[in-house]
């Protein structure tokens, strides 16, 4: 009972911390580690003990999942390079340096358990990611990159941390060449795993008659497809990654209505699970205190060292794929593509879930370098986190990058552009039994949107009589607002009466919620 306490704690608490870091510009998932850490050490706070193995099956899969849920196909062949760079290359070099270092500082501890900590700490978590750098303004193409880095390093550390485990129980020496074609192997049967789970997936989501039925479903398979990954020793990282890509890819055959519903289904959950997750992170830090006794603070100060290691490596990394992508790289969805760009993106190299469970997978007996792994990976969280989520806004804001978000911008009004041509060549071409008036009404429409997306060209008489249409279209919503919303208070209030049936109240409001939201839906914007 005291564990079901907790989870639905965290559950208001991440609730209430996500409206306290949107009014204060805060990155909410920080506040919650650091709240929970804070309560993790008062009296009468339950510890929750989860089983190490189960923490990446609970929260790893719907957190990629969602995730990956909003890349594509095209995406990943655009960054393919960012794939075998940032996600293999990266981890691989970043696993060396921290092993290096923590074969040097730990007295006793052999080359296979320090690899271990260095495949623990190496992988960016791209849930931090999306949390905390997303919302101060980075430009969606750092983003995207950082994103991309992310569904991906885990599955190259995880390989690597399962063989230093496994060699360090044994107390036998890593098989570097073994090891390679067991990576490879993991990565291929996770594609075709993927590819065939989502498949399967779209097949059923559009036979699903029922709405919440095919949310449901979308829960269930990231952990039908991460157990079956793993019950083959493949990647369930990526098989989740690749069939939530496909699935994504089969969006065309929902509807719209579909589409909404499944986008506010997963925005919930990914907000709950990443609550749930960042929150349990949070009290383990009383547990990892008590472990560590006497040699705490020795402890600390390695994860400090670790977490400088950590930084240096991925700047160095970064520096080096700037020069390279300043003389050799044309794509514009490359990055880092200046200076600042790589510094904004060293400093985005946010450990967290991943690393923390991996730690806390470490078994008692047979690891005995496991208080000193979980003390590193607690101070590495704090340092490369809590630290840059408080600092990165203010990075960001000095650095400029910002601004660079013109060109996504200008992406974004292409787009609309090719929306309002292909809505022009329907009502011009298709045939109707309308009156030509109101078809000719319609085509004005949408001519003067066209214009409208040229600016520059026009008068200001024309820019005048734009702003008039504008506040008389301002004045039209407001009053149908007001209206609707006090249709819906009447027939919120007739819930309560007597007589009345709570399931056709439920019906009509239903119809009002939806006239509401479209009559707050702006089709085009400029």
């Amino acid at each position: 009972m005291d564990q079901l306490i907790v989870v639905i704690g965290l559950m208001l608490v991440t609730v209430l911390i996500v409206g306290l870091g949107d009014r204060f510009h805060a990155p909410w998932p920080v506040l919650l580690t650091i709240v929970t850490a804070g309560a993790a050490f008062v009296p009468g706070i339950p510890h929750v003990e989860l089983e190490p193995e189960l923490i990446l099956p609970l929260f790893l899969p719907p957190l990629l999942w969602a995730l990956a849920r909003r890349t594509s196909w095209a995406m990943f062949v655009d960054r393919w390079k960012t794939i075998v760079v940032h996600s293999v290359g990266l981890v691989i070099v970043t696993t060396a340096a921290v092993a290096w270092t923590a074969w040097a500082l730990v007295p006793g501890i052999t080359l296979a358990a320090a690899i271990a900590i260095g495949a623990m700490t190496a992988p960016p978590d791209p849930v931090a990611v999306e949390a905390v750098a997303e919302p101060v303004g980075i430009p969606r193409r750092l983003v995207g990159v950082l994103q991309t880095e992310g569904l991906f390093n885990d599955a190259a550390a995880l390989v690597a941390f399962q063989a230093a485990l496994a060699a360090t129980i044994a107390g036998e020496d890593l098989h570097f060449g073994f090891e390679v074609l067991h990576f490879l192997y993991t990565a291929v049967a996770a594609v075709l795993i993927g590819l065939a789970s989502g498949w399967v997936g779209s097949w059923l989501v559009v036979r699903i008659v029922d709405v919440p039925g095919r949310s449901g479903l979308t829960l269930v398979i990231p952990f039908v497809v991460y157990l079956l990954a793993e019950e083959i020793h493949a990647s369930g990282v990526i098989a989740v990654v690749v069939a939530a890509v496909q699935m994504s890819a089969a969006d065309s055959e929902v509807d719209a209505e579909d589409r909404l519903a499944s986008a506010s289904f997963w925005h919930v959950a990914e907000l709950l699970v990443t609550g749930i997750a960042f929150g349990l992170m949070g009290l383990e830090f009383r547990q990892i205190v008590d472990d560590a006794g006497s040699d705490l603070w020795t402890m600390v100060l390695h994860g400090v060292v670790i977490g400088v290691v950590l930084v240096v490596v991925r700047a160095l990394w970064m520096g080096v794929t700037y020069l390279y992508i300043r003389g050799y790289e044309d794509n514009a969805s490359s990055a880092p593509r200046t200076p600042a760009e790589a510094l904004v993106m060293t400093w985005c190299g946010m450990r967290g879930l991943v690393t923390l469970a991996l730690a806390l997978s470490l078994p008692v007996a047979d690891f005995p370098w496991r208080s000193e792994a979980v003390v590193i990976a607690a101070v590495v969280l704090v340092m490369s986190m809590v630290i840059p989520g408080f600092t990165l806004p203010w990075l960001v804001k000095a650095l400029g990058v910002a601004g660079v978000a013109d060109a996504e911008d200008a992406e974004e009004r292409a787009l609309v552009e090719r929306a309002r041509h292909a809505a022009l060549e329907v009502v011009t071409s298709a045939p109707t039994t309308l009156p030509p008036e109101s078809v000719a009404r319609l085509q004005a429409l949408y001519d003067r949107l066209e214009e409208d997306s040229a600016p520059g060209t026009h008068s200001p008489e024309y820019w005048q009589r734009i702003q008039q249409l504008k506040t008389r279209r301002d004045e039209l919503r407001s009053l149908q607002h007001r209206a609707l919303v006090a249709a819906q208070g009447e027939v919120l209030r007739a819930r309560n009466e007597k007589g009345q049936d709570p399931h056709v109240v439920d019906r009509v409001l239903e119809r009002l919620d939806r006239l509401s939201t479209a009559s707050n839906t702006q089709t085009f914007h400029h």
